[in-house]
């Protein structure tokens, strides 16, 4: 540990981490594992090929209780909470009044509460944020006492079904209740590698023991914090702080995936949350936007990071670079950027500014490796 890391948080993994030779480093107020011995190109194919673990304990976790707890978390997303099923898991967006997104998260119907799992540098803004919106409608609870292992890559499933057979059961976005050689745990399969695999909340108590049975699995090797990055962005998926911040909306951030028709204009509960306005203009009328997120992939192999500026034909700016760097399973620079509305078609040709030269880029579809998700 270096002096800038000694008066961080930990993980109940901590320990693990170190016995493992993790090197460790700041992230989100706590020492976190960035790469373990064997480096972050490794980490990042064995989890394509097989499955890595992930610490991701420094998350916030919560509960939401009550029967007015969906109807009053739908007044802070622009999401589908009402209609989500038992065990049934989404992905949501956070706004503040101007449609901006405070956060992304997940969250899960288990019956007798919604759980939501949101980011590590925003979970204490996160938890004031929901309690002083919706706290007299709902009991918030967060959940300190609890750790989250994600296992992702093609193996994951025979890693964990040696262990808990019932989770094999489980199909993209949906979870369960069970007990994984003995320890309580709320298992869902997602993840945020772009791979088929599970989080799993744990008491903290039991974290370790968790750990060790699941690294004993053959399959299974832990990975760090560069590689979740590497992986994170050859599935096109947003980091928040990078490519989505409080003065991005989901509609320039390219989300509006995640939200459903029925909170859409003309849709049975539309708007009604924080920055609908906006959102919602935004949704209808196209034009009201200045910026757009994009994928982009370098024609030269030359790593494009962020906060690159992109350049048109013209070299006039037109955008900039929000993440990037050399795919591992590409062996080619990828990237998320914002330009504006005219840049954004498929093949665009734009020109990234890396150390005052340029390198040409293309506007890319995302994911830039291909999701494996089971779907059932």
């Amino acid at each position: 540990m270096t002096a800038a890391t000694t008066d961080l948080l930990t993980t109940p993994l901590y320990a693990l981490h170190l016995e493992l030779g993790a090197r460790m480093v700041p992230f989100a107020g706590y020492a976190m594992p960035v790469q373990y011995p064997s480096g972050l190109m490794a980490e990042h194919r064995h989890t394509r090929d097989a499955a890595g673990l992930f610490d991701v304990s420094h998350m916030g976790q919560l509960r939401l209780v009550g029967p007015d707890a969906a109807a009053a978390l739908e007044t802070l997303l622009p999401i589908d909470v009402q209609g989500l099923g038992l065990h049934k898991q989404r992905y949501g967006l956070l706004l503040n009044a101007q449609g901006g997104i405070l956060d992304d998260l997940m969250f899960v119907n288990r019956g007798d509460d919604l759980f939501l799992i949101v980011n590590g540098a925003c979970k204490v803004a996160d938890i004031a944020h929901i309690q002083q919106h919706i706290g007299s409608r709902c009991q918030v609870i967060p959940m300190p006492e609890q750790a989250l292992l994600a296992l992702q890559g093609p193996q994951a499933a025979a890693a964990l079904g040696r262990l808990a057979p019932e989770v094999l059961g489980l199909v993209f976005m949906t979870g369960m209740a069970v007990q994984i050689d003995g320890i309580a745990c709320y298992v869902t399969r997602s993840g945020y590698t772009g791979e088929d695999g599970f989080e799993i909340s744990v008491p903290g108590t039991q974290a370790e023991a968790l750990a060790r049975k699941l690294l004993a699995q053959p399959e299974v090797e832990p990975v760090g914090l560069g590689a979740r990055n590497s992986l994170r962005l050859e599935a096109g998926l947003c980091l928040y702080g990078n490519d989505m911040d409080d003065k991005t909306t989901p509609v320039e951030a390219a989300l509006t995936w995640a939200i459903q028709k029925v909170r859409r204009t003309g849709g049975a509960r539309a708007g009604g949350f924080l920055g609908a306005d906006t959102v919602l203009a935004q949704l209808d009328n196209p034009a009201l936007l200045q910026r757009k997120r994009v994928g982009l992939i370098a024609t030269e192999r030359v790593p494009v990071r962020e906060p690159a500026v992109l350049e048109n034909m013209d070299g006039q700016q037109v955008g900039y670079i929000t993440s990037g760097l050399l795919s591992p399973s590409l062996n080619q620079p990828v990237a998320l950027g914002y330009v504006q509305p005219d840049y954004t078609a498929e093949g665009t040709e734009l020109f990234a500014m890396v150390r005052g030269k340029p390198v040409p880029m293309k506007v890319a579809a995302t994911p830039f490796v291909p999701a494996r998700y089971h779907r059932g």
